[in-house]
């Protein structure tokens, strides 16, 4: 029997289900003023490039703020930054509507209010991506993400008919002033809820300081540097389909924003079929297979559209197009998600956020100005193209599968009892340890070394070497260290289950006939300020 879960199970945990249906209406809100936007750039401009940097000005901010807004989404109280975020984004809406009444919205000012509200997006969507982790637990988190994606892509089956329906009627300024009011029940949700006590006793660390440990471990995670690698190139040749549909729906269809509405309708409908059946294909697929999917459905999609103006074969394109979207954009989320320990998973988010929406920018401009300068159609030609190069990628390049280590923290680290009194900012710290390995042991001892570098430098170590004793060569030590005695201690925090299986591997082989214990060492300069020349030269500098 197959131990499948629906993909609603997730709802039968409160706080999530409250989140959720908060923020179905704020994405439709958020739908509908981008119907408004898109559609009132055409209105005031001829540019196609103008037109195509609507969604420029919503992807970028997250490619610029993501890996800050992450760093700040692991580090801080989550719920006053969403609370924060959601209410900076109200009053970007509520003043983009002003304008809009007034009569003064220029091409820019729409441009730099939509890019006001990416910035928002920006800071909001880290701190959401982990929130979910926290609100359902992991057997339920690949379907809580997919479920996330339906609560996105619903409110885009019917936002963008409603925003076309209300821009044609009333106005792009009702339409704005309506996504304003939208938030307010995301704002409401998080004003009632309460967030679990921060645990750790050590001192937050800077935000610089956290982003520098995020990049230490993404560098050292190779799956993860893949699935950002493939959402970037995803991103690049998929957006073509969303940044120039006002464009076929103006001038390849000859429509109006009734009709710019309905094939965004398409998009999403197409999107929410897909999640839905989302958790039977990872039964019948790997990863790859669906990513492969993905690149291949965007390839067709992007070629059918260049090459019809009839509605319905469009409307056909545009409904796999979006089914490929979500199939892509969840696979690379839920395996992030699975990859990392708690501790980073904010930034290792936000890295594909600045992956997958830096590709999204990027492309937007790109498939922009080729519009601007060739055509339309040729433009999603390209666009095609660049996709059946992203499937043949593929074929070297492969997502991993969903990650099964256990990342539970250890929590089997106790602070030891030291002699002198230090501050948590006291440092450098040196840690040595020492193995007694026999021969027999030694090609095994050198692999379990080889993790252990990655997991030491990944959760924060400087400068790790392995050395070996000349006068004693069954006698190893392992050398590392860190900025402070704070530091030190958030490595060993740092820990999770599976890389304890490293460590109990290498107690096993240890021969030695002292258990093997770390020696924990502060650097002190002996060389006085006086009659250091280095410090002389940097004086007089």
């Amino acid at each position: 029997m197959s131990d499948r879960r629906p993909f609603w199970a997730s709802l039968s945990h409160n706080h999530f289900r409250n989140f959720w249906l908060a923020f179905v209406v704020s994405n439709l809100g958020g739908l509908i003023q981008g119907v408004a936007a898109g559609w009132m750039m055409t209105s005031i401009t001829t540019s196609e490039s103008m037109v195509a940097l609507v969604q420029a000005a919503s992807a970028l901010p997250i490619m610029l703020f993501s890996i800050t807004a992450g760093a700040i989404a692991d580090n801080f109280d989550r719920r006053r930054v969403m609370l924060f975020a959601q209410l900076f984004m109200f009053c970007m809406s509520a003043l983009l509507a002003l304008l809009a009444v007034l009569g003064v919205l220029t091409p820019w000012s729409l441009l730099g209010l939509t890019f006001l509200i990416g910035c928002g997006t920006a800071f909001n969507n880290p701190s959401w991506q982990v929130t979910i982790g926290d609100l359902v637990p992991r057997e339920d988190l690949p379907e809580a993400v997919s479920l996330n994606s339906i609560a996105v892509n619903i409110t885009r089956s019917v936002g963008p008919a409603i925003g076309g329906a209300i821009v044609a009627v009333s106005g792009a300024a009702t339409a704005f002033a309506l996504n304003a009011v939208s938030y307010l029940a995301l704002i409401a949700v998080l004003l009632r809820w309460s967030t679990p006590e921060r645990q750790s006793k050590l001192p937050r660390e800077h935000v610089a300081q956290a982003i520098i440990a995020g990049v230490s471990y993404v560098s050292m995670s190779p799956n993860l540097l893949k699935i950002y690698s493939r959402a970037f190139f995803f991103g690049l040749s998929a957006i073509a389909v969303l940044a120039l549909m006002p464009l076929v729906a103006r001038k390849l269809l000859q429509g109006g924003p009734l009709v710019y509405g309905l094939l965004l309708c398409a998009f999403c409908v197409g999107a929410v079929f897909a999640a839905i059946l989302n958790a039977r294909l990872r039964e019948k697929l790997s990863s790859e297979g669906i990513a492969r999917l993905a690149f291949s459905g965007f390839a067709i999609s992007e070629l059918a559209m260049a090459e019809t103006t009839n509605y319905f074969l469009c409307t056909g394109a545009i409904f796999v197009a979006g089914a490929c979207w979500v199939l892509a954009l969840s696979l690379f989320n839920t395996i992030v998600q699975l990859s990392t320990p708690r501790w980073v998973v904010g930034r290792s988010l936000s890295f594909y956020q600045t992956a997958a929406f830096g590709g999204m920018a990027g492309g937007s401009w790109l498939w922009g100005t080729i519009a601007a300068g060739f055509g339309i159609s040729e433009a999603l030609v390209f666009a095609s193209t660049l996709s059946l190069v992203g499937l043949a990628i593929g074929f070297f390049w492969k997502v991993p599968a969903f990650e099964t280590l256990n990342l539970t923290p250890f929590n089997q680290f106790r602070e030891p009892q030291l002699r002198l009194d230090i501050l948590p900012r006291s440092g450098p710290i040196a840690i040595q340890i020492a193995y007694e390995i026999s021969d027999e042991d030694l090609e095994e001892f050198l692999t379990l070394m080889t993790s252990r570098r990655r997991i030491r430098i990944r959760d924060g170590a400087k400068a790790w070497a392995l050395m070996r004793d000349l006068e004693n060569p069954n006698r190893w030590i392992e050398m590392y260290h860190t900025p402070t005695w704070a530091d030190y201690m958030r490595l060993n925090e740092r820990r999770t289950m599976a890389d304890a299986q490293n460590s109990a591997r290498l107690l096993e082989i240890h021969r030695g006939q002292e258990p093997v214990t770390a020696s924990r060492m502060i650097e002190r300069q002996t060389i006085p300020r006086s009659a250091d020349v280095f410090h002389q030269l940097n004086s007089h500098s």
